[in-house]
């Protein structure tokens, strides 16, 4: 039976036990701008979250608070019921990995996963047998008698994480650990984070401002901006359904149009009316923002070529980007000057269909264009 308590549920369904619960937490460094403004969340046990957002968006702030690094100035952090600074540091059962890793160089890697077992006293007969079987689930099993410095830049992130690991926390916190890594191993151990969150099950918190990392490793994701949580959802409901302007921006690559709404929900631009789908209640006439991801519109040479599309423009082809495994296409809209569509074409046998400079068609369906109340 867990020690931890459960949050009460109807009996037909499951206790959630909530791992990590932020109740109006706010932090106000004395400069007159809140870092962090009234955040409140939950954490179920055994979840991977991440905290996403632009630099200054408050989440390392955040993540500071919850290790107990910082106390905030209003509100309360709860780790399984427990206000986090009711625990001595070195009682709280929590392991860090930070983009500076912390390694002590004159240890091998094995003193370095072993460190955290003899500062907690274990017990010094089992400590080789349980670093070798951490060493091993982070694949460096042969490694242990390695210093840091004869070790890659990946191996020291395992060591890292093996080192958080080991002493088997209630909380993992991730610190943007993999950003000082290049994009090919950055991929790989995002892919590796997962493999290791979901064989142990340990709750973790990952701050980041890399969204495909957000979206590959986590079971929930908190968007952030201007110390402010935006949203928090699953990885998929965000993407596809975004709260408001900035989600949208944020994630992903995507276009926008402004306008007003009309009586019908469409979105007036100029003289054009275009069909979408008004993100909560919003008034006719009221000043709205249209946003549409690249991957949702579809590209034709004429309007004939998209009468599945809800909407379809002309346009012209302003420019092309390749970007490997897809071409990128940047089109202006014929009856809006100025407004241009990003717009992602995946047929590698077509490539090149359409150069610089082309008349083409563009288009989309009603439920993939956002149409949000604009508070700008």
């Amino acid at each position: 039976m867990s020690e931890h308590p459960a949050t009460e549920t109807s009996a037909s369904q499951p206790a959630r036990e909530i791992a990590v619960r932020a109740s109006k937490v706010s932090m106000d460094f004395g400069n007159g701008v809140l870092a962090v403004d009234n955040a409140s969340f939950e954490l179920e046990k055994g979840r991977f979250l991440t905290i996403l957002g632009p630099s200054g968006s408050g989440k390392t702030t955040l993540l500071r608070m919850i290790a107990g690094f910082q106390e905030q100035t209003s509100g309360e952090i709860t780790i399984y019921g427990k206000p986090v600074h009711a625990t001595p540091p070195h009682r709280r059962s929590i392991g860090m990995v930070f983009q500076k890793l912390a390694l002590f160089p004159h240890m091998t890697a094995a003193e370095n996963v072993a460190f955290p077992l003899r500062m907690r006293r274990f017990n010094p007969r089992s400590i080789p047998g349980r670093v070798e079987q951490f060493l091993e689930l982070v694949k460096l099993q042969g490694y242990g008698n390695r210093r840091i410095n004869e070790l890659s830049g990946g191996q020291q992130q395992r060591v890292a994480i093996a080192r958080a690991l080991v002493f088997e926390p209630d909380l993992l916190l991730l610190d943007e650990p993999l950003a000082a890594l290049d994009v090919k191993l950055r991929e790989e151990m995002q892919l590796e984070f997962r493999r290791i969150q979901h064989e142990l099950g340990v709750t973790t918190i990952n701050v980041t401002h890399d969204q495909r990392e957000a979206l590959v490793v986590s079971d929930d994701v908190i968007v952030m901006d201007g110390g402010r949580i935006q949203q928090h959802a699953r990885p998929v409901d965000l993407y596809r359904e975004p709260a408001n302007p900035f989600v949208a921006g944020f994630l992903g690559l995507s276009s926008s149009v402004e306008g007003t709404v009309t009586d019908g929900g469409e979105l007036k631009a100029g003289d054009q009316l275009l069909k979408g789908a008004p993100v909560g209640d919003i008034p006719p006439g009221t000043p709205a923002l249209a946003a549409i991801r690249a991957e949702q519109i579809r590209m034709g040479a004429t309007q004939s070529a998209l009468k599945a599309c809800d909407v379809s423009l002309d346009g012209l082809v302003r420019d092309t980007i390749f970007e490997g495994e897809r071409q990128m296409y940047v089109v202006e809209a014929k009856t809006l000057p100025g407004t241009v569509f990003h717009v992602y074409h995946h047929d590698p046998d077509s490539f090149d269909l359409f150069d610089v400079g082309a008349s083409v068609a563009i288009g989309w369906n009603r439920r993939d264009m956002k149409i949000f109340r604009n508070s700008a």
